[in-house]
């Protein structure tokens, strides 16, 4: 069994708290915020133990903690839990800059322990399954790709943190970096890459930018300037030598000349955090991976700490652009 603190009881804490109910691996054992009452109302809900996160790091029985904070802490609280020798489960992005990022590289080298980055839209059902066709050439070469994610500005976060730059990077470093790691996951690092968008004043808003594979290209758009109630949409475009691979405005289907279109059927479990996700699949996925390659002894490969660094180096590349323009 594996014994988990939480820290951060927002709308990603909430999250990874419905999932960790669910593994039978895992047990949720403690859980940490600011906010007391929401605390309470989580130690309530998932039969676990308030704690500080400085009680965390020195339980002994504790073998992860999950850190589900704002983006600019994150550096300095997955650097203590590491030192402490606990595994660490970070949201994305791993960190606002590069430097902090191989803080915390140095840091997982130094503990011997793991430290996997959230980047689950690589464990999400629809894109799993799209890598998968890649990886095993069934539709022949990938021509083209477009990633989609935008919606309306999260205003649910705490504090209304995620309107500050200095503490979310803005909805490009926030939001579209799902589609540009998930690039990175598919293909690896691009050939260029050029990115236009808007900036205001919670930071760079919007990013529209192609990156380029040879002679594949893919076109990414995502993020959060969209006027509240605006709905949100996850969507990709997959075209193949010989298919298509579509996600928009329904469900998604493979398209193989000759045949039917299919419709590939996933599970669905109900998500409890809010916000703009429904589906808890692709948060299961990824933490049901992580707490498994705890158990095996084996570090993360699906999303390790320097891809993790890759994506963040690459979104930067963009808002520098995005600004510059």
């Amino acid at each position: 069994m594996i014994t988990v603190g939480l820290v951060g009881c927002g709308f990603m804490g909430k999250m990874h708290s419905s999932v960790y109910s669910l593994l039978e691996e895992s047990q949720l054992a403690m859980v940490a915020d600011l906010d007391l009452a929401r605390a309470k109302a989580f130690s309530s809900e998932f039969g676990c133990k308030i704690a500080t996160f400085d009680e965390m790091l020195g339980d002994a029985s504790l073998d992860v903690i999950d850190i589900c904070l704002p983006t600019h802490l994150h550096c300095e609280f997955t650097v203590r839990a590491l030192e402490a020798g606990k595994h660490v489960m970070c949201e994305k992005p791993a960190a606002l800059t590069l430097d902090e990022a191989d803080r915390m590289i140095a840091a997982r080298d130094a503990s011997g322990k793991s430290l996997m980055i959230g980047h689950c839209i690589r464990f999400w059902p629809e894109y799993a399954l799209l890598r998968r066709y890649v990886v095993e050439n069934k539709l022949g070469r990938l021509l083209s790709l477009n990633l989609t994610r935008y919606g309306e500005f999260p205003h649910w976060s705490s504090e209304n943190w995620l309107a500050d730059e200095s503490k979310s990077g803005g909805g490009v470093l926030d939001m579209h970096i799902h589609d540009t790691d998930f690039a990175l996951y598919l293909l690896g690092k691009p050939d260029s890459i050029s990115a236009w968008g808007s900036v205001d004043d919670r930071g760079p808003g919007h990013a529209f930018s192609t990156l380029t594979y040879g002679d594949t290209i893919v076109h990414t758009e995502g993020g959060w300037n969209l006027p509240s109630h605006a709905p949100f949409k996850m969507a990709y475009r997959a075209i193949f030598e010989r298919g298509a691979m579509i996600m928009d405005a329904g469900p998604l289907t493979v398209f193989e000349p000759g045949k039917e279109p299919v419709i590939p059927e996933f599970p669905k479990m109900e998500a409890a955090g809010g916000g703009n996700i429904s589906d808890l699949g692709g948060y299961y996925h990824e933490l049901r991976y992580f707490v498994e390659s705890i158990q095996s002894g084996a570090p993360p490969k699906i999303v390790t700490a320097e891809s993790s660094r890759d994506s963040l180096e690459l979104t930067l590349e963009e808002i520098r652009q995005i600004k510059s323009r």
